[in-house]
């Protein structure tokens, strides 16, 4: 492995397939650790913060492993974050679940709440509109489709920058009966809410977009 390989962290707490994670992450050239270690997961060049299942679940899981404090910390450092699937959920400030409602850890605003569509869960394959100057889709054509597993996802993209000296979230979109977020690149923290490490070549083009940026 090259002495320039970044290091990536795949935090455990619990809740998403970190195996699948470390080796999508490997693929493409990271140095990969699972490891839920609060000072490595600190120092490391890139933290990926997996997710499946319930909100709530992963929200007791996060919080057990100390995990709020490294996402928390590691963003007001300004250092890379990447959340997938319910990795990214938990992001918002709020996932509701058969009418229960779990803080989230608000790191953008916006509310996780079930898809309407004819078929739930949404699974499988789907193409997604991504801002043309997105860096997290760079050298993916716009035809491409990627692995979706979910039955809720945010519907509306709350944030507002009002400062022009700051650059604009770039929130990419999907629909299944309606639309939804599917990625968000916003400075240090990146999110999909589909799964990059079973989307084949075109994930793993992300992936080689995050860890350049790292």
């Amino acid at each position: 492995m090259s002495a320039a390989a970044k290091k990536v962290v795949v935090f455990d707490y619990g809740f998403g397939n970190v195996r699948s994670a470390e080796r999508a992450l490997a693929r493409v050239g990271a140095d990969v650790e699972i490891t839920r270690d609060y000072d490595t997961a600190m120092n490391a060049d890139g933290l990926l913060v997996p997710g499946v299942g319930a909100f709530s679940a992963c929200m007791d899981g996060l919080r057990r492993a100390r995990g709020e404090w490294v996402v928390g910390r590691r963003l007001a450092g300004g250092r890379p974050v990447m959340g997938i699937c319910v990795g990214m959920q938990i992001l918002f400030a709020r996932g509701i679940e058969h009418g229960v409602e779990t803080e989230g850890l608000d790191e953008w605003p916006g509310t996780v709440g079930p898809l309407k569509a004819p078929v739930v869960p949404h699974m499988g394959w789907n193409t997604v509109e991504a801002p043309a100057d997105s860096d997290l889709f760079a050298g993916v054509g716009a035809d491409e489709r990627f692995y979706f597993v979910h039955s809720y996802a945010v519907h509306d993209w709350e944030l507002e920058v009002t400062n022009p000296a700051i650059r604009a979230p770039r929130v990419t979109w999907a629909t299944h009966g309606e639309p939804f977020v599917a990625a968000v690149e916003n400075g240090a923290l990146w999110a999909t809410q589909f799964h990059p490490e079973k989307s084949g070549d075109a994930g793993a083009q992300l992936l080689t977009n995050w860890i350049g940026t790292l």
